[in-house]
């Protein structure tokens, strides 16, 4: 007798359990609804109770929640999970700053970057998107194809591994080492803005991390029709990466411009919700030699930025394997920083931080397109020890 074998159903996939920690308030509450955990008129009460454990104690285990009864932890364990994603590589600069790489899914990595004695105490510079669309031709992230948008979790995650290292779990009201998050990471957050939209609402929230809004800024290339919509959204501080003064340079510098351009830039800029001399908008430039950092370039900025409450970064190149660009000579940087001074404008001259690690602006790329650098240093060892 012949036996047939039914082929008809593929593999069965592993069932992948929902993370709370990237959710929402309103959105944990539903998810506790769904998993049947709770009952409806209890989920409001229960999901503000697992937010706290989450968000401000850091808890990565539904058995550390004491307060939670027994068969409640039980059937949350069943339906969900807490953990963090992978740090694949943690690395600190001689300086202090520390960068992770962060692996949310297979082929899934990204950057997220903490600098000391930034804001109030230190500064947390998370990614967006794995990957950038934008080619802005001084950016190292710029080189690496877009693969796709981190989710809210994914973007929360990074705050979370980051206190995790820094040991800053209960969530301080002093003495926080953390103190300000940046959209400043890879990708352009406007093109993602609304898991953007949901992780601030989530880092935030005053009984969970508890980070102000003034105190979170999203840096943008100039996507602006999300403009408006980041403001009312968010209520986050605004970022420009700006580099250019007129529309011939800045369409090589950043590419997008070729699609909003400057004047369109500023006029969306102008409309920004909340813009007053209280909350300014920040315009980065990044310093490339005998590119754009020349005192007539100054003059134009000045003049270019009129009317618009502001302050200037100005950014001293951070170089990267293959660029093409050189960074400004200190003594131009000044030069350029004293014209925008007298013009009245803050202009401050960042710091290069962790450039020894390529943990610095502009420098970050994820490792999932290139053999991770600690297995190149492994090679490398293996290769030494081999001809001696």
């Amino acid at each position: 007798m012949g036996v047939t074998l039914d082929l008809s159903r593929g593999p069965v996939a592993s069932v992948v359990k929902p993370n709370l920690s990237g959710l929402t308030r309103k959105a944990l509450a539903q998810a506790l609804i769904d998993a049947e955990v709770v009952r409806p008129d209890k989920a409001k009460m229960r999901a503000s109770q697992l937010w706290r454990w989450i968000h401000h104690y850091g808890a990565t285990d539904f058995s550390a929640m004491t307060d939670v009864a027994k068969d409640t932890r039980a059937a949350l364990e069943q339906a969900f999970t807490l953990a963090r994603p992978e740090v694949v590589e943690r690395q600190v600069s001689k300086d202090g700053t520390r960068k992770w790489l962060i692996r949310m899914a297979p082929g899934i990595e990204v950057e997220t970057v903490y600098i000391p004695d930034v804001g109030r105490s230190g500064a947390l510079c998370v990614s967006s998107q794995v990957g950038c669309t934008l080619n802005c031709t001084f950016c190292h992230t710029g080189t690496q194809a877009l693969v796709r948008n981190l989710t809210a979790a994914e973007i929360v995650a990074q705050v979370q591994v980051a206190r995790d290292d820094l040991a800053e779990w209960p969530s301080p009201k002093e003495d926080r080492r953390l103190s300000n998050i940046v959209f400043m990471g890879m990708g352009e957050p406007l093109y993602n803005l609304d898991n953007v939209a949901d992780a601030i609402d989530i880092i935030a929230d005053g009984e969970g991390i508890a980070i102000s809004r003034r105190r979170i800024t999203v840096s943008t290339s100039g996507v602006v029709p999300e403009l408006k919509a980041l403001g009312e959204r968010t209520q986050a501080m605004l970022a420009i990466s700006l580099h250019a003064t007129n529309d011939d340079l800045r369409d090589v510098l950043v590419p997008l411009n070729k699609k909003y351009d400057i004047a369109t830039l500023m006029e969306g800029i102008r409309g920004y919700p909340g813009l007053s001399n209280t909350r300014r908008v920040t315009f980065e430039y990044v310093m490339l030699k005998d590119v754009n950092d020349s005192p007539a370039e100054a003059k134009a900025l000045v003049k270019l930025l009129k009317g618009i409450p502001a302050k200037i970064n100005l950014i001293p190149f951070n170089p990267w394997p293959g660029t093409n660009y050189g960074c400004s000579d200190w003594g131009a940087i000044e030069s350029f920083a004293a014209i925008l001074n007298r013009a009245g404008y803050a202009s401050p001259i960042r710091t290069p931080r962790g450039r020894d690690i390529l943990a610095a602006c502009g420098q970050l790329k994820s490792e999932s397109e290139k053999l991770r650098a600690s297995a190149r240093r492994k090679l490398a060892a293996g290769d030494a020890e081999a001809i001696a």
